[in-house]
């Protein structure tokens, strides 16, 4: 297949990998020592595995692009593989996924604040609006970051991607400073295996690469798509050692004994803690717009604002105004649901087994599949093995761990 002809302007290679490192390494970070207690020191190999995989079908949607210019979207992929009913279920589990991120974001927002400020009276009036100290939080959160989702531009964006990327390596380096030095150690040996926590460690494992929805909007922004394999393998190899790190320091320092995010189990009263905690509530701040824009870009464009570069500048005002309103909305939106499910764990691994799973291994290859055969009448006999040993093993993944996630969600009610 021929690569598109790159557009002379657009992201640079490092503003790439800054929205691209940033797209992967969300809050799955927090959740890495939670998943490694889960399923024990073996699981590491399945999330070696599931890294991997996610890497291959990342190549595999720059691919399928490839195949057509009129290929732009995730969405625009399905169609061309299967039609409109193609499209239309790409579609709603890309844009189901990036809106349940979105409220993980505001979960974990609400949960690390309360931690830092439990008695905050100064936010007595949040309290009472929203009926607790956790929930007020999530409002203030909602509102700061409301401003960011405005921005329709990938270059701005990379801005705020670098203070994500400088976050999550601060992260890391304070979690590792509170066990090392502040009296935590790494004394706790873990199991090798816990059979009955593996579908969830494979859930939460597969949230942490859950970055398609947003690779093809990546793609397509850059300024050199040749370029594109060397940054997602740049960005996997990154966001793995970040992530294989701190599931191990975590899981040495507190072994069985790990809440859902583990900056909730980090010491009072500690630097090294606060910071982590701090530049925890960061990371969301650098994050929510790249995961609403997609969302919020297709909306517009079935209202039509894509179009309304003529008109005036009257025209061109009222489009704003309402890319603004669709934004907002979006924000209140999953503010509202994040209020009312606050269950992070539980909620992070329904997202990973049912709408990233298939995201990230189930459609791609039935896409790539589809269009290659068309196209070229033939596949490699590998192509077709690894393919479909991908999407075997992610239907796997989307029934088992949905169905704990589910069961887990209903028993904490």
């Amino acid at each position: 297949m021929e690569t598109n002809t790159p557009p002379k302007s657009g992201t640079s290679f490092l503003k790439t990998c800054f929205n691209g490192v940033n797209a992967l390494s969300g809050v799955g970070i927090l959740s890495m020592p939670y998943a490694l207690s889960q399923g024990g020191w073996l699981s590491l190999a399945i999330f070696i595995t599931i890294a991997a995989i996610c890497f291959y079908t990342g190549i595999l949607l720059q691919r399928c692009i490839d195949s057509s210019s009129l290929v732009k979207t995730y969405p625009d992929i399905g169609e061309l593989a299967f039609g409109r009913k193609g499209r239309i279920a790409v579609a709603a589990f890309m844009y189901l996924e990036l809106y349940l991120v979105a409220i993980d974001f505001l979960i974990l927002e609400g949960d690390n604040l309360e931690k830092l400020f439990p008695n905050a009276s100064f936010f007595s009036s949040f309290h009472r609006i929203a009926g607790g100290t956790r929930q007020g939080f999530v409002l203030l959160f909602a509102l700061l970051v409301l401003p960011t989702t405005w921005f329709r531009s990938l270059d701005l964006l990379a801005y705020v991607s670098l203070g994500g990327v400088l976050a999550s390596a601060i992260l890391v380096a304070s979690v590792l400073w509170v066990g090392a030095a502040d009296g935590v150690g790494f004394r706790e040996g873990g199991v090798a295996v816990r059979w009955g926590g593996v579908p969830t460690a494979m859930s939460l494992y597969a949230f942490c690469f859950s970055g398609h929805a947003v690779f093809p909007m990546i793609y397509t922004g850059m300024r050199n798509r040749r370029m594109f394999p060397h940054v997602l393998l740049i960005c996997f190899i990154i966001c793995t050692l970040a992530y294989g790190v701190m599931g191990v320091i975590g899981y040495l320092m507190y072994g069985g004994s790990l809440r859902s995010q583990v900056t909730l189990n980090l010491p009072a009263r500690k630097l090294s803690s606060s910071i982590a905690i701090y530049t925890t509530l960061i990371n969301p701040f650098t994050k929510f717009a790249l995961l609403i824009t997609p969302i919020a870009e297709a909306i517009e464009g079935v209202l039509g604002l894509g179009t309304a570069t003529t008109g005036g500048k009257p025209a061109q005002y009222r489009a704003a105004a309402v890319s603004v309103s669709v934004r907002t909305a979006l924000v209140v939106s999953t503010t509202a649901v994040a209020l009312a499910v606050p269950f992070f764990a539980y909620v992070v691994a329904l997202t990973g087994s049912f709408l990233s799973a298939t995201a990230t291994m189930l459609l791609p290859c039935a896409c790539y599949l589809r269009i290659s055969s068309r196209a070229s009448g033939k596949l490699g006999v590998l192509e077709i093995v690894a393919c479909v040993g991908i999407i075997v093993l992610g239907l796997g993944v989307i029934v088992i761990g949905t169905y704990s996630s589910l069961k887990q969600i209903v028993q904490s009610f």
